[in-house]
């Protein structure tokens, strides 16, 4: 079984922030696959069904972000679901609106609500998906997060939304590994300057003096 898990904030006055990407990841990724989130559980809404041959189960933790781990816990105990079947979306200021970066394992790094999972969980090792949402230096960071998003950003977010739902298909159907190759960005490497350059075959090198 695997647990899939998109992290925000409950509550009307919390909808379309930028914290709530991963609520709004899950919900389209659950609209899709005809599931709706009409159970609770654990302090959580939660659907269920079978995705791509895979028993899945769909989670919104309701404890407010910085204690997620208090829903997350109970869920993979009582279904008996193995941490690295554990997937987490979560916003991330890290990376620029519309760039998303998938990993294997890792720290909870300055999210409070992964690093209660990692607390609550007592372990790294479960794959994430990090949905960058940028970040104001002249605003309050929790001013930020919780913002609501201007529209020509929420167009942007729509769409990584959507690409947030091929990447929770290729997890299930072939693994974290493949959607890591698949979907995170590389990075493009960098020319070096002209003048670094050697001369190609039957050119000749002029030196300036």
């Amino acid at each position: 079984m695997y647990l899939i898990v998109g992290l925000g904030n409950p509550g009307k006055q919390y909808e379309n922030t930028r914290h709530n990407i991963g609520f709004d990841a899950v919900d389209y990724f659950a609209k899709k696959n005809n599931l709706s989130f009409d159970k609770t559980k654990f302090d959580g809404l939660y659907a269920q069904g079978i995705i791509n041959s895979k028993k899945v189960i769909l989670l919104k933790p309701q404890t407010f972000m910085n204690l997620s781990g208090d829903s997350v816990r109970p869920f993979a105990d009582y279904f008996d679901i193995p941490t690295e079947n554990i997937l987490i979306l979560h916003d991330d200021i890290e990376f620029d609106v519309g760039v998303i970066k998938i990993r294997k394992k890792g720290s909870g790094g300055t999210h409070n609500g992964m690093k209660d999972i990692v607390l609550k969980l007592d372990s790294t090792d479960f794959p994430r998906v990090r949905i960058g949402v940028g970040n104001d230096k002249k605003m309050e960071l929790y001013s930020y997060v919780l913002g609501h998003i201007p529209q020509e950003e929420r167009k942007v977010l729509d769409e990584v939304v959507v690409k947030c739902s091929s990447v929770i298909d290729e997890y299930l159907t072939n693994g974290i590994d493949s959607a890591m190759n698949l979907y995170n960005e590389k990075k493009k490497k960098k020319e070096k300057p002209a003048e670094d350059k050697k001369p190609a075959e039957g050119e000749v090198e002029v030196k300036q003096e």
